[in-house]
């Protein structure tokens, strides 16, 4: 069977740390910020860790 390869998108989405945990971005970051206020945008800087099945299949799509 022939090698997968890695999901360009998700790769630069994700990444995995030394745990195994699944480490993301927050969204609606890109544009129209102007618009947004301070507080929406200070809670925006905090990205996240993916858990369970999200956390399996973003791996799966990575496989380093």
């Amino acid at each position: 069977m022939p090698k997968l390869k890695s999901h360009s998108g998700a790769k630069k989405r994700f990444k995995v740390n030394k745990n195994g945990k699944v480490k993301y971005a927050s969204t609606d970051r890109g544009h129209f910020m102007t618009e947004k206020n301070q507080d929406r945008k200070r809670k925006l800087r905090k990205g996240g860790y993916l858990s369970g099945k999200q956390a399996q299949n973003i791996k799966r799509l990575i496989n380093d």
